[in-house]
């Protein structure tokens, strides 16, 4: 299983939309955009997790398309540093990957 990345979102855009778009590159495990925690809008950007064909996936879909944008697709890093997470919505928000909420 991994993690990606999707930057460059169209704002308008839906998990369900990003589900059928990583599909024929294996099984999608999850599709989360991420909003501003005021506004509830879309922030431009998610994460995508795939049982498998995530490489592939990367491959395909960087750079293309989608809605008029130029999708940026890579591999979620984890955090670097550490601390609490305090102004980043405590312990735990945005479960360790890199891309802050």
């Amino acid at each position: 299983m991994k993690k990606l990345y999707v930057g460059n979102l169209p704002f308008n855009a839906t998990a369900d939309e990003l589900r059928e778009m990583f599909t024929p590159y294996g099984r999608v495990l999850s599709a989360t955009i991420c909003s501003d925690r005021e506004t509830g809008e879309s922030r431009g950007f998610a994460f995508v997790e795939l049982a498998e064909g995530a490489d592939e996936a990367v491959q395909a879909l960087h750079q293309a398309k989608f809605g008029g944008r130029s999708l940026t697709v890579n591999e979620a890093k984890p955090r670097e540093g550490g601390g609490s997470g305090a102004g980043r919505g405590g312990p735990g928000a945005g479960r360790g990957y890199s891309r802050s909420y």
